[in-house]
């Protein structure tokens, strides 16, 4: 999985990425910062760790975002067209917006005004898709001509929707599209297909309060758009505090429910329709990511392809369950382990333990 985090200059980009991922990018050299950076993101996830204080291994193995964080979008790099070079191979996008208010700290369009901001970038992603579904539609014109037997009627008749739904300002994200049609443009660079993460960068007096009006939050939630707030500032500052125990007496005194990093990621996971399931074998306590609605064997082909290819069956065990009666012999005990086949469908939260032979 790797997501591309985007935003305008001075929108607190570096100190978001260095909460998520640790790497701290104070003191780059700016030329530096013109090329996308990677980093990894740990998903925090209590039930991961509430099953190894059952199990006790030797070894745990949480799930990692890869997260690039690209150069600040201003009109050079849109001009130059990297930007959507760069975002390519990412699965979903994540716009970090600003909402707080520093005159210290200036802004390209010199207001602070989320909506416009928001709305700009938005513009621009759409823009992007349109020239590549215009050009695509001149070249299979010219390949009609030279190539009697070349047919792509379904392709231009999906490509003629796409133009019209980009015209109106649409985000492709929002088009139902059927397996046919995602086959027929699955090797596209659409930008705007993609999921979308805004992330509003807000300051310590709006902790409290949504900066966005409600019916503006439900129109992007239509559009496929995901909307969190947080403030990169005093999570900074939580970042830095080594005890657990400050960390929560600071979360609590500010009303802060949880920390960025766990918000993001499992908004992220939302957005990219993943749910996690957890192996306990031999020495180790995994957890795993795959596709909302996967099949067990789908889901033994995460862990290895040995495993899908030869799938014999599944054993399951409920999170709840475990939680429950505290061990997985009593779960046996109780008979709650359950004997799934191929095509049983995988919740979220499931303990797995996979029989295969090859």
């Amino acid at each position: 999985m790797k997501i591309g985090i985007i935003g305008l200059p001075q929108v607190g980009k570096k100190t978001i990425f260095n909460i998520l991922t640790g790497v701290d990018l104070s003191g780059t050299d700016p030329e530096k910062l013109r090329s996308p950076i990677k980093g990894v993101v740990m998903v925090r996830d209590p039930r991961l760790d509430n099953i190894v204080a059952i199990y006790s291994p030797a070894k745990v193995t949480p799930l990692h975002i890869e997260v690039v964080l690209m150069p600040p979008v201003d009109k050079e790099y849109i001009k130059s067209g990297h930007l959507f070079e760069h975002l390519n191979d990412a699965n979903a996008l994540c716009h970090i917006v600003r909402a707080f208010k520093n005159e210290m700290v200036y802004h390209i369009d010199g207001s602070i005004d989320p909506i416009r901001d928001i709305d700009s970038i938005d513009t621009e992603l759409i823009l992007s898709d349109l020239i590549f579904v215009e050009k695509r539609l001149e070249r299979i014109d010219k390949e009609s001509k030279r190539r009697g037997e070349y047919d792509a009627a379904k392709e231009k008749e999906l490509l003629f929707k796409f133009k019209e739904h980009l015209e109106k300002n649409l985000p492709l994200r929002t088009l139902h599209l059927g397996e046919e049609q995602k086959k027929i443009i699955s090797s596209y660079p659409l930008i705007t297909l993609k999921p979308l993460l805004i992330v509003l960068n807000i300051g310590e007096d709006d902790l409290k309060r949504p900066v966005l009006p409600a019916d503006l939050v439900e129109k992007y939630k239509v559009q496929g758009v995901y909307i969190v707030q947080v403030s990169a500032k005093i999570e900074g500052e939580l970042s830095q505090l080594e005890s657990k125990d400050d960390r929560d007496a600071f979360l609590k005194d500010l009303a802060i429910d949880e920390l960025a990093v766990d918000k993001l990621t499992r908004l992220l996971y939302e957005a990219l329709g993943l749910i996690s399931f957890f192996t306990t074998v031999g020495k180790e306590v995994r957890a795993w990511a795959i596709k909302k609605g996967s099949t067990a064997q789908e889901a033994a082909g995460a862990i290895h392809s040995d495993m899908e290819r030869g799938f014999i069956r599944a054993e399951v065990i409920k999170y709840g369950d475990m939680m429950e009666l505290g061990s997985e012999h009593k779960v046996k005990e109780a008979g709650r382990l359950m004997v799934k086949g191929k095509d049983y469908i995988v919740e979220d939260g499931d303990i797995l333990n996979i029989r295969f032979s090859v």
